[in-house]
Parts: structure tokens; sequence; C-alpha cells
């Protein structure tokens, strides 16, 4: 018998309770939810825009400043395709029983880390230690 969570509006993760409880666990599949259907509505708007504005423009600083707009637009929408499944990577954490727990250290991540960046998979101090690496690779 599977159990049914109630969604409390009100409802925000505390260190009080258990980790990664089903409540916990629920609250954060809605926030995700909540991301990536706000993304897929951005990502429409964009599109009938696009469709809209497809009309040729006879001054060529017009014509320059619309492809340049459109290729902003589109590199944004690129870099929200790839947010997109990194959600849905969490939602699949979420599913497995692995989320909220650093993917190098196995510790659970901070509720505050996971509230600012749900789709985070490691502790801050392993984020930082990740980011240092890359920084000492990176001038070498």
């Amino acid at each position: 018998m599977s159990k049914q969570i109630i969604l409390d509006a009100d409802y925000k993760p505390s260190d009080d309770e258990p980790f990664m409880n089903d409540r916990q666990r629920e609250y954060f599949r809605g926030k995700l939810l909540a991301w990536k259907d706000e993304i897929l509505k951005e990502a429409k708007e964009t599109l009938v825009t696009l469709q809209s504005e497809s009309e040729n423009h006879p001054d060529i600083a017009d014509r320059a400043s619309s492809e340049t707009d459109r290729a902003i637009e589109l590199r944004a929408r690129d870099r929200q395709r790839k947010l997109i499944a990194k959600i849905e990577a969490a939602i699949a954490r979420i599913d497995d029983g692995s989320y909220g727990f650093c993917e190098e250290t196995g510790e659970p991540i901070s509720l505050k880390r996971l509230e600012a960046r749900p789709i985070a998979t490691l502790s801050l101090e392993a984020q930082e230690r990740h980011e240092r690496n890359e920084r000492v690779f990176r001038d070498d």
C-alpha cells in the first residue's frame, strides 16, 4: 500500500526532522517539478516570440540586432534545456533514494544548499574542493 503525502504550502524542510523523510522528498520533488514547468513555459513563450519576429528587416543594422537577440535567446534556451536534464536527474535520485546525499562523500547535503540549488549533487565542502581543483588544473 502506498502512502499518500499531503503537501503543505507552508512547509519548509527542517534539520529537526529525519533527513530526506517522505515529506522532504515530496517537498523537493514539487520544487523541482515547478521549476521545470516554469522553464518549459518560458521556452514556449520564446518559441512564439521567435516565430512572430521572423520578418525580414530592411535595415541591415536592425537585421543584425535582431539576429544577435535571437542568438542570445537560443543560447539561453540551450542552457535551460541542460538544466531540465539536471532537474530530471534530481527527480530520478528522489525516486531511487539517493537525492540529498553527496555523490563524492555520501554525506547529506545541507537543506540550505538543497533549498538554494535543488539539483545539487555535491555537499558544499565537496563542491568547493571540486572548484579549487578545477582552478588549479585550469591554471596549468
